[in-house]
C-alpha cells in the first residue's frame, strides 16, 4: 500500500498568521492532534502539534526549572522555551523542518520516516501542493482493515519450496539446522533454532507463507555452550 491509499484528505490547515489561541481551538473543534501551517499560497511552511502547546502561560504549564537548572541551561534554550510559552503567533512556535512524503510513497517508508524522526504524522505533497496527511493512526487502520489476498491453491511441494526459499533469504535464519515438511498445507517445523526469537521468527514466516493452513512447531532451541 502507498500513502495515497490511507491518507486523510482534504487536510485541515491554519495560516502562518494565525494565533496560538485560534490554532488550539482548531485542534479541539476538529478533534485532531496536529495541523500543518501554510502560507497565503497554500504551501506548507510548518506544522504544529499538541506537544507544541503543552507548556503555555495561558494554562500555567510553563516549565518550572530550579535555579540551578536555569544556571546551567544555555541562554538559547531558555530563550526558545520563553518563545514556546509566550508567543501569540503560531509562526513563532511551529516546527519549520517538516518531514513530508508523496502520494506514491510506500507505507513502509512512511513508517520508517515516523520512527527515524520521532514524529506521529507526515504531510503528503504532490508537486509541492498539500494533498493529504498520514498519521500513525492511519497506519494502524491499514493493519486493521487488511484483507488476505486471494490465493491460488499450491501443492505441498510448492509451499515447502517457497517457504525454504524465503527462509534462505533471511540472514537471521540458520536453515542448515532446519527441516520443513508439508502435508495438506500443514507445515511441520523440525530441527534446531539458535534462540527463542529465531524460533518465533521462523514460525511467523511459515504462518504467513502462501498456501499454509497451519503450522506445527517442533523446533528445539539449542543452548550454546561456553568453553573455558
Amino acid at each position: 500500500m502507498k500513502a495515497r491509499d490511507v491518507m486523510v484528505s482534504p487536510v485541515v490547515t491554519v495560516q502562518q498568521s494565525a494565533t496560538v489561541s485560534d490554532t488550539a481551538k482548531t485542534l479541539v473543534e476538529r478533534g485532531i492532534s496536529a495541523v500543518p501551517v501554510v502560507d497565503p499560497q497554500g504551501k506548507v511552511v510548518g506544522i504544529v502539534s499538541e506537544s507544541d502547546l503543552l507548556h503555555r502561560v495561558e494554562a500555567g504549564t510553563e516549565r518550572r526549572r530550579s535555579w540551578w537548572l536555569r544556571a546551567i541551561a544555555a541562554d538559547e534554550v531558555l530563550a526558545a522555551d520563553h518563545v514556546k510559552e509566550h508567543a501569540s503567533k503560531i509562526a513563532d512556535i511551529m516546527t519549520q523542518a517538516v518531514v513530508t512524503a508523496t502520494p506514491d510513497t510506500p507505507l513502509h517508508e512512511i513508517a520508517m520516516l515516523m520512527e527515524r524522526h520521532a514524529i506521529k504524522r507526515v504531510p503528503i505533497l504532490a508537486n509541492g501542493e498539500l494533498v493529504g496527511i498520514v498519521s500513525r493512526a492511519n497506519l494502524v487502520q491499514a493493519v486493521a482493515s487488511a484483507r488476505k489476498d486471494l490465493e491460488v491453491p499450491l501443492s505441498d511441494k510448492a509451499i515447502r519450496d517457497k517457504l525454504l526459499a524465503q527462509l534462505n533469504g533471511e540472514c537471521w535464519a540458520h536453515t542448515g539446522l532446519l527441516n520443513v515438511t508439508v502435508t495438506n498445507g500443514i507445515v511441520d517445523l523440525w530441527g534446531f533454532s539458535s534462540s527463542d526469537v529465531e524460533r518465533r521468527a521462523i514460525r511467523v514466516t511459515a504462518e504467513r507463507a502462501p498456501g499454509v493452513a497451519a503450522v506445527n512447531d517442533h523446533l528445539v532451541t539449542r543452548q550454546l555452550r561456553a568453553w573455558y
